[in-house]
């Protein structure tokens, strides 16, 4: 696995992560950059939005568009990657205690 897509695969993560976190499983693009921003993740708008439209297809989050804003939510299988119960190629597994 080469240096970027163990940095996909850990954005990814903490993405997923930072949506199960929130009482209501979603997060808006914005609040979403600055979290990753927090974990050393600093992303441009657009590379956001590839990462949020990656993870809807592997069917691990919905996106829907509010005044062209994006919303992310997390899906019940989303979750279970994101705490490490499934596995989804390109999002790395969460350590124990993670």
């Amino acid at each position: 696995m080469s240096l970027t897509e163990i940095i996909a695969a850990d954005r990814r993560l903490a993405i997923l992560q930072a949506l199960e976190e929130d009482p209501d499983y979603s997060h808006n693009e914005m609040v979403l950059r600055a979290a990753l921003g927090t974990l050393g993740h600093n992303l441009s708008h657009d590379l956001l939005r590839s990462e949020l439209a990656w993870l809807a297809e592997q069917g691990l989050i919905t996106i829907t568009t509010v005044a062209d804003v994006q919303v992310a939510r997390l899906t019940a299988r989303g979750e279970d990657v994101g705490l490490g119960h499934a596995h989804v190629p390109g999002v790395r597994r969460p350590g124990p205690g993670e």
